[in-house]
């Protein structure tokens, strides 16, 4: 193995010792529960780790140097998150922390060809991935671009009786929140993509040195997920002999984070532009054909119809994903849709003129 400085040594160190901390902590939120083992298991696991760590130290380094470990502000504030709000609720961020075994909070099978028993105490809220998660996130991506935009036409022209002044704020507002959007969707997809290669590096580097250790970990997790200790060994030591796929799913096992699930941070943040574009470009339609200010009555009767439908059909749609009827979710998204109108058209009067 080649020789660490002292800094990526303490650093490793100081990581296991921080995951050692945190996997007690979470054993104590989990406490009476299957995975109130595996965490105190992984804590034990995590100090041998940091012991491992403290061998590698470079020789002119001494271990009467090191620090005792003290959580910082960070550390408890997201310890804070997860006794309110239930460790699976901050997974994402307790996988920045290097802490491991968060599969244990999802719903899908170990292996592919193996399937977990049911565990009554893994409450994971449903998500939706692939391609039916995308085609979700453009329909609320065309509602949000609906609302806002339908919204903010109705406040201006309750303000003022010019339909250029509403051309002008709707294609605004439309760019607005479109680029925002976008902009989102670039830093969230991105950050996520950090923390993976981050983690997966970490791993990697980890599968090398010491392949054993991670053995027995993955081992700890499968255990805890309902496999026999027997049958969680063997599943382990399998993996672990192939290091491509061992490092895929120490991804999906230890740190709960899917590869598969995520896409280019340009192509996210090119369809969050797209699908509010579109949501926002319904309600301005009207105003682009026409700038009569003898017409404004119509043009935003018209305009508020074109929403209704527009929110009526994205209500609709989201009736797939949900289970619920199509004729209530498609009203209960124009409800919605029309209170936020209703608000902002009453302050638009308040504001500016008398009510178209």
């Amino acid at each position: 193995m080649t020789e660490l400085s002292a800094s990526e040594a303490l650093e490793s160190w100081r990581e296991e010792k921080r995951s050692a901390y945190l996997y007690r902590q979470l054993a104590e939120i989990e406490k009476g529960t299957n995975r109130e083992k595996l965490f105190l298991e992984l804590a034990i696991a995590a100090e041998r780790q940091a012991d491992n760590w403290e061998k590698s130290f470079p020789k002119s380094f001494s271990p009467d140097q090191l620090p005792g470990y003290r959580p910082s502000l960070r550390v408890q504030f997201i310890l804070s998150l997860a006794r309110t709000f239930g460790p699976w609720r901050v997974k994402p961020i307790l996988a920045g922390l290097k802490v491991r075994g968060l599969s244990v909070y999802s719903d899908r099978p170990a292996l592919p060809g193996h399937e977990t028993p049911a565990m009554g105490q893994v409450e994971s809220p449903h998500r939706f991935k692939g391609s039916s998660g995308s085609v979700r996130a453009a329909v609320f991506g065309i509602n949000d671009g609906l609302v806002s935009n339908a919204s903010l036409i109705l406040g201006v022209a309750a303000a003022s009786r010019d339909p250029n002044f509403v051309l002008i704020s709707g294609t605004a507002g439309l760019l607005a929140g479109a680029l925002s959007m976008a902009a989102g969707e670039y830093v969230s997809v991105r950050s996520q993509r950090e923390l993976l290669e981050y983690q997966l590096g970490l791993e990697k580097a980890e599968l090398e040195q010491y392949p054993e250790e991670e053995a027995q970990e993955l081992a700890l997790i499968y255990e805890a997920r309902g496999f026999s200790r027997e049958q969680a060994g063997a599943m382990a030591r399998q993996l672990i002999s192939n290091p491509a796929r061992a490092l895929d799913t120490l991804a999906r096992e230890e740190l709960g984070l899917d590869p598969n699930d995520l896409g280019s941070p340009w192509g996210a943040a090119v369809s969050s532009f797209v699908a509010f574009a579109i949501g926002g470009l319904i309600p301005l339609i009207p105003f682009l054909i026409s700038r009569d200010m003898d017409q404004l009555s119509v043009l935003l009767r018209i305009s508020m119809i074109s929403t209704a439908i527009g929110l009526f059909g994205t209500g609709s749609f989201v009736s797939l994903f949900s289970g619920k009827g199509l004729l209530w979710s498609g009203f209960r998204m124009l409800l919605i849709g029309s209170a936020a109108g209703t608000i902002a058209y009453l302050i638009g009067s308040w504001m500016g003129a008398s009510p178209v």
